[in-house]
């Protein structure tokens, strides 16, 4: 309907209403932008509507019907189109909900972060759902008014993104400045605290624009299997050599507990093989650290058979994730040179 409706057929009472379609809606603009006077006005008890025109703020009703009659609601005089002879008010009305909104989902990758507890660089994704209000409608759509996001898709996209970047700035942040190993983070350790923290950072970037994130559910942070079962594997390892030698006493352990493992399943289990085993596993670890170490402890020679021994334990800890490949092709090809 018009202007030139009203000029010619005169003003009619018009009903205004957030549709029951729209009812879930954090923001619903009201299709036409000429409202005869007096028409009614009906808000619902958790929601305000707000009155724009040409993309400026004039004005809000909370819950109840109103009648929109510019004689008795100042602001409304703003509004009025003197081509009608008053009779129609000329702008932009948004519906805004103010409850809270539950059930949000987002997830994000949170980018690369060095474990600790094995100096491995390990890629973290979040994911979970939250919940949300708007704790200042004007605020909310001056800033979607100039974004021009009015719709509620278009808001969710924006409000989602700015959740996400904020998750994705400061978790890998947190977790390197208190020093938290991957895998606890993981487990849910540390989740209390890190959603306190995301949530004090999100309400410092969301309030601008009038809106506060009440409460995260289901707040998950994981990592890929793969570099879990790289971690399992080295904090595994790690327990027997405290983390202070690095790679070096890492491969003495693997000799050791993989030789005396040996030892225990060819001899039954006899408290005296069980000691032969460990004591082999100490030789052989002792051989291993020799050649890791620059030959300090290494024996005068080797047999050809302890030499294909350590060459099979060398690409056992390249798969393991314990030595890098150039440090595997330098004691492989010094392994090689002795045959």
């Amino acid at each position: 309907m018009g202007i030139l409706d009203f000029v010619k057929g005169g003003v009619k009472e018009l009903a205004i209403a957030r549709p029951d379609a729209a009812k879930s809606q954090w923001v619903y603009k009201h299709p036409d932008q000429t409202i005869p006077m007096k028409a009614q006005l009906t808000v619902d008890s958790d929601e305000v509507a707000l009155f724009f025109k040409n993309g400026a703020y004039v004005g809000s009703f909370s819950a109840g019907r109103h009648t929109l009659d510019a004689s008795n609601i100042p602001f409304l005089g703003q509004l009025i189109d003197k081509f009608t002879g008053g009779n129609v008010f000329i702008c932009e009305v948004f519906f805004v909900t103010t409850r809270e909104m539950p059930s949000i989902k987002f997830g994000t990758s949170v980018g690369d972060v060095m474990d600790p507890q094995t100096n491995l660089r390990v890629r973290l994704m979040v994911h979970g759902e939250f919940s949300a209000r708007v704790i200042d409608p004007a605020k909310l759509l001056i800033g979607l008014v100039g974004q021009r996001s009015t719709e509620n898709e278009q808001f969710l996209g924006w409000f989602k993104s700015q959740v996400q970047k904020t998750i994705k700035d400061h978790i890998a942040e947190l977790v390197v400045k208190e020093n938290w190993p991957l895998l606890k983070v993981t487990s849910g350790a540390y989740t209390d605290e890190i959603e306190t923290f995301t949530l004090a950072s999100l309400r410092k970037n969301i309030e601008p624009y009038g809106v506060e994130v009440m409460r995260f559910g289901d707040y998950t942070i994981s990592m890929d299997q793969a570099d879990k079962d790289r971690l399992d594997k080295l904090v595994e390892r790690a327990a027997y050599v405290n983390m202070a030698g690095g790679y070096h006493q890492m491969a003495q352990a693997e000799m050791m507990l993989g030789a005396a493992e040996g030892m225990k399943k060819g001899g039954g289990g006899g408290s005296a093989l069980d000691g032969a085993g460990i004591g082999m596993g100490f030789a052989m670890a002792n051989q291993m650290g020799g050649m890791m170490g620059g030959g300090q402890q290494r024996p005068a020679t080797e047999s050809k058979d302890q030499i294909i021994t350590m060459l099979k334990q060398l690409g056992e800890l390249k798969a393991a994730g314990i030595l890098t490949d150039a440090e595997f092709e330098s004691k492989k090809k010094e392994l090689l040179a002795k045959l």
